[in-house]
């Protein structure tokens, strides 16, 4: 039986209690599973992370999540801009086992010495998923990890973060109905007030 690296239990949250984002809301990832939240700007897709993480509080239920780390929308943003990436991920996480890992994403070593305006969108967006994966996480938070690039580059890195579902669980949050039917199990759909578990 997989283990279970996120539950979440009647979970409520609203940042007033007149509007609730999330009222009852229950979700479950485990380990080698893909589980995609979609839905428009603005339904509370990121505070569902916030609160995942917590950074949030809610106002009832329980989150119990295993050990995580994030990957976010724009790889430019999520790094540094004075400091190399090797750096970056020596601030965060143990190098051990950088060079196997760095060749299986197809990512020179060289990249690493360089700092991001340095490298392409998707080069630097390889390196923030390796920099995710040597924080050893049974969970991986994927906030948008495809949207600032294109379609063929997205399409590598989704194929990339797959194939590391033998060591974690994956939780989603995106726009994209057609990435979610890709390389989901589970889609969550999300509108104003209404939360909704879809067939894949």
């Amino acid at each position: 039986m997989a283990e279970t690296v996120l539950e979440i239990k009647d979970l409520t949250f609203g940042y007033t209690r007149d509007n609730l984002l999330f009222k009852d809301f229950s979700l479950e990832v485990k380990k080698g599973e893909v589980v995609t939240i979609v839905g428009p700007s603005g339904v509370g897709k990121s505070t569902l992370f916030e609160l995942i993480t917590g950074f949030l509080k809610p106002m009832k239920g329980s989150v119990k999540v295993a050990r995580f780390s994030q990957i976010f929308q724009d790889p430019y943003t999520s790094f540094h801009p004075t400091y190399s990436i090797i750096e970056q991920i020596r601030d965060v996480a143990s190098l051990d086992g950088l060079e196997e890992l760095a060749k299986k994403m197809n990512i020179d070593l060289a990249l690493l010495e360089k700092r991001p305006h340095q490298l392409s969108g998707g080069q630097l967006q390889r390196c923030s998923i390796l920099r995710a994966l040597l924080m050893k996480p049974e969970l991986l938070l994927a906030d948008e990890p495809t949207s600032a690039l294109d379609n063929i580059i997205q399409l590598e890195v989704m194929k990339l973060l797959m194939g590391f579902l033998d060591r974690v669980g994956l939780l989603i949050i995106t726009h994209d109905m057609d990435l979610a039917k890709w390389c989901s199990d589970k889609i969550i759909k999300i509108s104003p007030n209404m939360l909704k578990e879809m067939p894949v």
